[in-house]
């Protein structure tokens, strides 16, 4: 593709993948129809960054396709103001639609060219955000507690340090893959017993190669 219009291909993303999948907070498919996607992907995946799927961002990371992501920053329901930590921010678009909808966010990522590519492209397009590197499944414990926690891909199960930086009124957002199959995007929000996780509506995602459990020995 030669001189893609890229401003009417957010438009058919927000019209075409958003509004029918139930995407009705203005402020998501504000920020949607207006951040650059195709800059927060290496250039190679510039002219296919509005397609209705995950994109291989660097081995084994994907961006979530785009509804996906809509419904989780929905399902989140960001309070302007509030600190939000994205965990495997990946090339940092994610972090950027939530900031646009009002949260001071932190973005955790640990693959250096995906953290470059984020730093460049939030630079320019979403300078409030803060990139920090470090383990996925670690947290950033420096600026906890959050309230709320994006973990941009799928895990099998909520890690436990994630858990706990969510604040007592805070809430997590991510997509759920049990190794059974059915997988599904959940909230989860302190309670008695640690985290009460709460489906809210089928989705998939690629998992999160980071926060995969570790292999359990068996005798």
């Amino acid at each position: 593709m030669t001189n893609p219009d890229f401003t009417r291909a957010r438009d058919l993303m927000v019209d075409g993948q958003l509004r029918p999948t139930n995407v009705n907070d203005q402020r998501v498919l504000d920020a949607m129809r207006t951040l650059p996607r195709e800059k927060f992907v290496p250039p190679r995946l510039a002219t296919i960054a509005y397609i209705d799927d995950c994109l291989e961002l660097a081995p084994g990371r994907f961006m979530l396709k785009p509804m996906v992501l809509a419904r989780l920053i929905q399902l989140a329901a960001p309070v302007a103001g509030e600190t939000a930590l994205v965990v495997g921010a990946g090339s940092g678009y994610g972090a950027a639609v939530l900031a646009a909808c009002g949260a001071q966010v932190i973005a955790l990522e640990e693959d250096a060219a995906l953290v470059a590519l984020g730093r460049a492209a939030l630079a320019e397009h979403a300078a409030g955000v803060t990139f920090e590197v470090g383990g996925l499944a670690e947290g950033w414990a420096a600026r906890a507690p959050y309230d709320l926690v994006v973990i941009e891909g799928a895990v099998r199960a909520i890690p436990e340090r994630l858990a706990r930086q969510v604040a007592a009124t805070g809430r997590l957002v991510t997509v759920i893959a049990p190794a059974a199959g059915g997988s599904y995007a959940a909230i989860a929000e302190p309670s008695a017993g640690g985290l009460a996780v709460r489906p809210a509506f089928d989705a998939t995602a690629p998992l999160l190669p980071a926060l995969r459990p570790a292999p359990a020995f068996a005798f």
